[in-house]
């Protein structure tokens, strides 16, 4: 099935933000039954008629191990994903390198006990291995239909969880963080405890919808673009623009939703354009955040959607936006 032709032709692009998995049809989950994994990825890419160079899976609680210890079991995700990345790699599906980089998970609140777990990913995947994210979202109002947000309030100040993130640092690893615009404060603090770790903010910080901001969107958006501009203020963070075609309010859907490029250009540019202004372009990088953000529109109509955004700007700004600030942060060498 074809996709929205793409609106800059040959722009090539890194996507920093990609899941894999297959969701198994049970009851209470914030995902409905689905499977994306490589074929369905590649059909998607080919569809969207998009130039996309390389792929960062990001962690998503896939294929953990079933036996050994506890804090082990999330290995079996970069097992499985190193997998995916290596057949990627042989290029007999295609120039796409598919989890080029990855983005594993790892309980921080370990604190110095996390080192083995690092070690563990990074010697099952190698250079792929780049870093890691764990549940932080909260939302007292509850997250995708269920009751309460699939993170912890306050994890970020939490003691164990800061010595845990400075382990990341001495191993040269960076650390995903996706939080609600009402915890930006507690990165704020975090990201000065820490000015040696490279913290990555997924999602643009997602705006908080529900509780006290339900019917105030315009208030939420003020406040969450004060707390963005407070932020980028820390050389230690980059931004990743992208998660706005998600609805945290209702559970991840498996249909594509029918938005086109120009429709989620006119919803998204307030907020991309907030976050360029902030961290510009040099730490900042458009994302895809697929399956979740499919639930508003496709593949192509999001990236086609970017690029409405960033028509004005320079070509030098549009690689780093599409590509090379991607690159930097997670280490992929380019041509």
């Amino acid at each position: 099935m074809n996709d929205e032709a793409p609106f800059e032709p040959g722009r090539r692009i890194i996507d920093p933000h990609l899941h894999l998995w297959e969701i198994m049809g049970r009851p209470g989950l914030l995902r409905q039954a689905q499977r994306f994994l490589l074929p369905e990825l590649l059909a998607m890419v080919a569809a969207s008629g998009q130039e996309v160079t390389h792929t960062v899976f990001v962690e998503c609680g896939q294929m953990y191990r079933q036996d050994g210890p506890d804090e082990l079991r999330c290995v079996g995700e970069t097992e499985f994903v190193n997998g995916i990345a290596a057949m990627s790699a042989s290029g007999n599906y295609g120039p796409c390198r598919v989890a080029h980089r990855i983005v594993g998970s790892a309980d921080l609140r370990l604190g110095a006990r996390v080192r083995p777990v690092l070690e563990l990913h990074m010697a099952r995947a190698g250079e792929r291995f780049r870093g890691i994210r764990m549940p932080i979202a909260y939302s007292a109002a509850g997250m995708f239909g269920q009751p309460a947000g699939h993170g912890q309030p306050g994890v970020l100040l939490d003691p164990a969880f800061r010595e845990g993130a400075k382990v990341l640092a001495d191993l040269d690893l960076s650390l995903d963080v996706w939080c609600l615009h009402t915890q930006l404060g507690e990165l704020i603090d975090f990201a000065d405890a820490l000015p040696g770790l490279a913290i990555v903010l997924d999602h643009i910080g997602t705006p908080e919808v529900l509780g006290v901001w339900a019917g105030r969107a315009d208030d939420a958006r003020a406040d969450w673009a004060a707390r963005i501009r407070e932020l980028a203020r820390r050389p230690n963070v980059t931004i990743k623009v992208g998660g706005m075609g998600m609805d945290i309010g209702r559970a991840i859907g498996a249909e594509t939703g029918p938005a086109g490029s120009e429709e989620l250009a006119g919803k998204w540019r307030p907020y991309v354009e907030t976050c360029i202004e902030a961290f510009t372009p040099r730490r900042a990088m458009f994302e895809s955040n697929f399956p979740p953000d499919k639930t508003s529109g496709s593949y192509g109509a999001t990236w086609n959607a970017f690029q409405r955004i960033a028509a004005g700007c320079s070509e030098e700004d549009k690689d780093r936006l599409f590509r090379r600030t991607a690159a930097e942060v997670y280490r992929i060498p380019l041509d």
